[in-house]
């Protein structure tokens, strides 16, 4: 008789680990497309702000793109440097 017992709590513990073994995998399956979908959705987002940031550079008058001087006048330009700005406009005035 004890081996009967010993064999049902044998094959419990089979059956345990194989439906564990099942909501794991399917929680990392589903952490995995998660994953996958932000990463893309960052992407997308990252592209359409250099589209952006293209078109903006693209519509702006030449006066304000640079002049010879090197002094980028665009406020949304990364490379943008408000003093060198304010000081070629202050020379421009005087």
């Amino acid at each position: 008789m004890a081996s009967t017992g010993v064999n049902v709590l044998r094959y419990s513990a089979l059956g345990a680990g194989i439906f564990y073994g099942m909501y794991h995998q399917a929680k990392l399956s589903s952490a995995a497309k998660l994953a996958a979908i932000n990463r893309e959705y960052e992407h997308k987002q990252q592209l359409i702000e250099k589209a952006k940031a293209e078109y903006s550079k693209s519509k702006l008058p030449p006066s304000a793109k640079k002049e010879d001087s090197g002094i980028t006048r665009d406020p949304n330009d990364s490379k943008f440097d408000l003093e060198a700005y304010l000081n070629t406009i202050d020379k421009e005035n005087s």
